[in-house]
């Protein structure tokens, strides 16, 4: 599943929302950007995106990401030649708190959920998808002739922008859908031309 955001609806220097709980149940839509935004997963063909092998192997790994992270859900995404596009949905269970938290409060009758399903951060999963991705990725380059890339595979940070109501959750999966056709004025595009009209 393939798709694009409104570059207006997040904010570039987001980096995260202070106080605020990413373990909280919810949706977010999540931007992560190869460093020096090298194109390593594909190309732009006609309207489409067309993976590469290290494509195909960003796009698994973030599809499987339920399995290692049980108390999420992936909505729509998109694989593009540097970055990827996704909507992770967390549904953390009732009464749980999550991993790190006090639990020392004795006054609340609410269920310890078993540590195997406890809800992690999204920052945990966001971690994870790189951490296990440059690995492969690394692999990819020793025995599939991939291309290097420079010191990290992935930026330091990633974007996020928490999607607060069904109409928000509608223009992130329509943003994904048509981030393909939008390549040419993408900013995460290192070829992209300057737009004169810009101020």
């Amino acid at each position: 599943m393939k798709r694009h955001h409104d570059p207006n609806s997040r904010s570039r220097r987001s980096i995260r929302l202070k106080g605020f709980d990413y373990t909280q149940s919810g949706a977010y839509f999540v931007t992560v950007v190869v460093q020096d935004k090298a194109c390593l997963f594909g190309e732009i063909v006609g309207k489409g995106m067309e993976l590469n092998g290290a494509g195909m192997m960003a796009q698994t790994i973030w599809e499987s990401l339920p399995r290692r992270f049980p108390t999420i859900g992936l909505d729509a995404f998109s694989i593009m030649p540097n970055h990827l596009h996704g909507i992770i949905v967390i549904n953390r269970p009732a009464g749980e708190s999550p991993v790190g938290a006090n639990n020392d409060d004795r006054t609340t009758a609410a269920p310890r959920v078993a540590p195997t399903i406890a809800t992690r951060s999204l920052g945990d999963v966001v971690g994870a998808y790189k951490s296990i991705t440059t690995v492969e990725y690394v692999r990819g380059v020793k025995t599939n002739g991939w291309q290097g890339f420079r010191g990290r595979l992935w930026q330091r940070n990633y974007y996020e922008r928490i999607i607060r109501n069904e109409n928000e959750l509608n223009r992130a999966r329509e943003y994904i859908a048509n981030n393909p056709l939008q390549w040419e004025l993408d900013r995460e595009n290192p070829t992209r031309k300057p737009n004169p009209a810009a101020p």
